[in-house]
């Protein structure tokens, strides 16, 4: 597998699973820095196997599709998928790819202690040293992407960004993708911060310019 031999050659330690539930036993057990999950596995639908390892699993999954759809890729990302990468594709750039992820998820995830930098919006408190984000007493996930964009609206509060700021500070200037990935990405934060996300309150949408996180 020309895939496998590129990341070996990295220094990668690589596992390639072909079946649909054996591939979502491996990615629950944890035991897995990062995950390429194919959406045409046979025998599981990659949709459900991502939506399983997200509920389940703090890593990053990089899609890899042949389904160049923006509906297809959109739901993916709505479902907990922090990137993903349309074949054919050149298997140089999946490299990279899997490098940047997990670049950026061990920056983020190193020394998860308690930090002094709290923020504070409400009942929502966010904590950018350790990576994590409650409301209330209870404590909520956020895949990296999330996490990052939550926290840097929340650092630059009361501020109106256009999604295409928001895209070029979160996902970057060399990410392949567009600005509708903010509109995804808000609309999954939103489902997890907000007490009515049909009504958002936190981070409101000022329409014809962009996001706003609002904090007193």
């Amino acid at each position: 597998m020309l895939e496998r031999d590129y990341l070996e050659i990295e220094g990668f330690q690589t596992e390639v699973v072909a079946d649909g539930e054996k591939a979502e036993t491996a990615a629950l057990s944890g035991g897995y820095d990062l995950i390429l999950l194919d959406l045409m596995l046979p025998g599981r639908s990659g949709y459900e196997i991502c939506r399983r390892i997200r509920d389940q699993v703090d890593v990053p999954i990089l899609m890899v599709t042949a389904r160049t759809e923006s509906v297809d890729k959109i739901r993916g990302l709505g479902l907990g998928a922090d990137d993903y990468i349309g074949k054919p594709f050149d298997p140089a750039e999946l490299v990279a790819r899997v490098k940047s992820h997990l670049f950026r998820y061990q920056r983020l995830t190193g020394g998860r202690s308690e930090d002094d930098g709290v923020i504070q919006v409400g009942d929502l408190r966010i904590f950018p040293q350790s990576w994590k984000v409650f409301k209330g007493d209870r404590e909520i996930k956020m895949p990296n992407r999330e996490f990052e964009l939550l926290k840097f609206l929340a650092e630059n509060p009361n501020i109106v960004f256009s999604k295409e700021q928001l895209f070029e500070r979160i996902w970057g200037y060399d990410y392949v993708g567009d600005s509708a990935t903010v509109t995804v990405h808000v609309g999954r934060i939103r489902d997890k911060i907000e007490d009515d996300s049909a009504h958002p309150k936190v981070i409101e949408t000022v329409w014809g310019a962009g996001y706003r996180l609002n904090r007193t």
